[in-house]
């Protein structure tokens, strides 16, 4: 029996070393494992400041979009209010050249005229 004590120490202490080693391995593999989630926690954290920086931004933009929404609205108000003064405009512009047509035909029946009077009084265009 003294001899097996010799091997049962043996196993003993290679046991103690296995444990050893073996704890040392979980303890590094949980290191590693905290620190991959710690990365992955800064990542997130990051990610977060990210998105709320962006749905500020997209916030910001809503307001410029509502501003320029009511800023077309007035103009669009302010362009039915001159609908009737261009409604006028063309009427005018209408009636300006209908008086241009009539002012031509007087132009030429006024030349028409002077002709005649000319031809009747037998005065010649050149002594006017």
């Amino acid at each position: 029996m003294a001899s097996s004590n010799p091997a049962v120490a043996e196993a003993a202490g290679q046991r103690d070393e296995l444990s050893e080693s073996l704890a040392e391995l979980f303890s590094n593999v949980s290191v590693m494992v905290r620190g991959e989630l710690q990365g992955t926690n800064n990542q997130l954290a990051l990610l977060e400041k990210m998105n709320d920086r962006v749905a500020q931004e997209y916030s910001n933009y809503g307001d410029v979009a509502a501003g320029l929404r009511v800023f077309v609205e007035q103009l669009n108000e302010k362009n039915r209010g001159f609908e009737e003064y261009v409604s006028q405009i063309d009427a005018i512009d209408q009636q300006v050249t209908e008086f241009e047509a009539v002012v031509s035909m007087l132009d030429k029946h006024v030349a028409l005229l002077e002709k005649k009077v000319k031809s009747a009084y037998h005065i010649s265009p050149s002594t006017q």
